[in-house]
């Protein structure tokens, strides 16, 4: 009886890695990401640091990351 009851699972067995070997693995639907809507990144004149546009300071077409940029001005670059 024991022999029997083996041979039985070990036939489901097949049967079931047969399966599971053709079917392919199983296609799990990936969690879409949310979009999020980037601010745009200004450069500050004075010390280069990139900051989000409506969290800079703006003057005279420059934009700045601090007040204290903002008060010293452009810097001079020799690049």
């Amino acid at each position: 009886m024991i022999r029997l009851i083996m041979w039985i699972a070990l036939i489901m067995a097949a049967i079931w890695f047969f399966k599971r070997m053709t079917k392919g693995p199983a296609s799990r639907p990936k969690p879409v990401a949310p979009e999020i809507d980037a601010a745009p990144m200004v450069r500050c004149a004075q010390c280069g640091v990139h900051v989000p546009r409506d969290r800079a300071l703006s003057q005279d077409q420059q934009w700045y990351c601090t007040e204290a940029h903002r008060l010293q001005g452009p810097a001079a670059r020799d690049r």
